[in-house]
């Protein structure tokens, strides 16, 4: 009914335009006005096909649709976000090369630019893409890939502070929480990545990587009890599996055996993984 009725407006201008006009509404303004009416229907169909469409008809829309406007960045980057959303990172890297290069680009374009080029295995050229935007340029994107950055540098304290900055830019942080966890977590950082996963589900309590990184930050210091957190019997058994292997790992192979166990006893099913692990684990020690 929005863009009927907003259709209907614009027709309607057009009309006017036309009756009240007379001798100077040319050909030319009709034309324009007529113009301006597909661009906004043109606007309506891009936000559809970026936020709903399939990603690999959306790629197709905007292919079609820059043949005729090739000079439309507007139509490059839509392009770009459905290569990305179409899990094609190389094709999307150039795609948004191209945009950089337009007139009317912007940072942000350039931001996304560097993930694209993250998302493809590109690093260095990512880290020099995000040099070049100016340090004014303070968004939650830009400092999450500058941390993902320094994260792949190991240099933690610049990390540190980017993940830092990333979390206060935005209100939904639990997945750069668990990206910083499992920096910490690499470095072996134990406490500090078990508090950071753990803050983590206080805003996505659903979030289930977050939780299996937590038992294995907390596994990793030897406490194999599960955290009081919000969890289905499935997701209890699993996690109570990856305390298992993260014992049997460690050498307490006693209480691996117990927590495989008691995983197996938790799945409401039949737990296939658990009972591999635990009967590899009987024959290899008798």
């Amino acid at each position: 009914m929005r863009r009927t009725g907003l259709l209907t407006i614009c027709v309607g201008s057009i009309a006017l335009l036309s009756a009240c006009g007379g001798q100077n509404a040319t050909d030319a303004d009709v034309e324009q006005a007529l113009k301006d009416v597909n661009v906004i229907d043109e606007t309506n169909l891009n936000d559809v096909m970026l936020q709903v469409a399939d990603p690999n008809e959306a790629v197709a829309f905007f292919e079609r649709t820059l043949a005729d406007s090739p000079n439309r960045i507007d139509l490059r980057r839509g392009l770009a976000k459905s290569l990305v959303r179409a899990k094609k990172p190389s094709a999307a890297a150039s795609a948004w090369k191209a945009v950089v290069g337009m007139p009317g680009a912007t940072n942000e374009d350039r931001v996304d630019y560097a993930d694209a080029l993250i998302r493809s295995n590109n690093w260095d050229e990512a880290e020099a893409q995000l040099d070049r935007i100016p340090p004014t340029h303070e968004t939650f994107k830009r400092y999450r890939l500058e941390a993902i950055i320094a994260d792949s540098n190991k240099e933690w304290k610049k990390a540190d502070s980017f993940y830092e900055i990333a979390i206060g830019l935005t209100t939904t942080p639990s997945g750069t929480l668990n990206n910083w966890g499992f920096s910490k977590l690499t470095r072996g950082d134990y406490p500090g990545a078990e508090q950071l996963f753990a803050e983590a589900l206080t805003y996505d309590s659903n979030m289930f990587t977050a939780k299996n990184n937590l038992v294995l930050a907390r596994a990793a210091q030897r406490k194999y009890d599960l955290p009081v957190i919000q969890m289905t019997q499935i997701e209890r058994a699993q996690l109570i599996h990856t305390a298992a292997l993260s014992a049997i790992k460690q050498g307490d192979i006693s209480t691996g055996k117990a927590l495989l166990a008691e995983a197996i006893s938790t799945h409401p099913q039949h737990f296939e993984a658990a009972v591999r692990s635990l009967e590899a684990l009987e024959n290899e020690t008798g």
